[in-house]
């Protein structure tokens, strides 16, 4: 069975690297240090000028943090969907809850609608929420194409039992991706055990800053800081090597 590598990523860099390594697709973000984000409509443009083959799909995620939104930022989500839909993207990835830690039927139902004739994915919003079984009846009643979970663990690794069943419970009804924790190192012994169609991995490499000229005394973010002369974009060949073992 053919499998399908996806790359969670946040730079036209890293879209072109990874169609250079050989993936299938990417889920095109901004902000990975918020676990994904929105990205620029001019990211998206260029990345799609730039990488003319492989599949992009879209976050559509207003803010880091929890699922739950407000009427404001259901309204940008709506409005950012309609703007990379109409630019080109391949699919739309979204997650919303209600307070109560349930799929937030009437708003994932809009967005599906919004979305089409595209295929959504559903992402880990999903691992956030109290009954996965419920959760993926629900999705599959609403239309969704796949699920991106890591089996409701931080990692895959961890949420591997429940994944398998998982893969099993939906059938060919809706699409169950692994993502979160996946490499070279692990991807084959977690293809053996859960066997589903589709993957999704984070494949960085640190580049170092140009510049030469380096304050250490200020910082652009908050009290939790990524580095600021280090620079994160898919590396090709990490890709290639988990190409490879498919």
């Amino acid at each position: 069975m053919k499998k399908i590598i996806e790359i969670c990523l946040e730079s036209v860099e890293s879209v072109v690297a990874a169609q250079k390594g050989g993936a299938d697709r990417v889920e095109l973000c901004s902000d990975l240090f918020e676990g994904g984000l929105t990205p620029t409509l001019g990211t998206f443009t260029v990345a799609r000028k730039l990488a003319s083959t492989i599949k992009i799909n879209v976050m559509i995620r207003p803010r880091g943090g929890d699922f739950c939104y407000s009427d404001e930022e259901f309204e940008v989500m709506k409005e950012d969907l309609l703007s990379l839909k109409n630019a080109g993207a391949d699919g739309i990835v979204f997650g919303i809850l209600t307070p109560e830690g349930d799929i937030d039927e009437e708003r994932t139902r809009a967005l599906v609608a919004l979305a089409s004739p595209l295929p959504v994915t559903f992402h880990r919003a999903f691992d956030m929420s109290k009954d996965a079984f419920k959760s993926l009846e629900t999705l599959i009643d609403l239309g969704v194409k796949r699920i991106l979970t890591s089996g409701l663990e931080p990692t895959v690794m961890e949420g591997l039992p429940l994944l398998t069943e998982l893969v099993k419970k939906a059938d060919d009804r809706i699409i169950i991706m692994p993502g979160c924790g996946i490499s070279e190192r692990n991807f084959k012994y977690l293809d053996e055990k859960i066997n589903a169609k589709e993957y999704h991995v984070f494949l960085p490499k640190e580049i170092s800053s140009k510049m030469e000229y380096r304050p250490s005394h200020i910082y652009m973010g908050g009290l939790l800081r990524q580095p600021e002369f280090s620079i994160f974009h898919t590396d090709n060949e990490r890709v290639s090597n988990i190409v490879k073992e498919i």
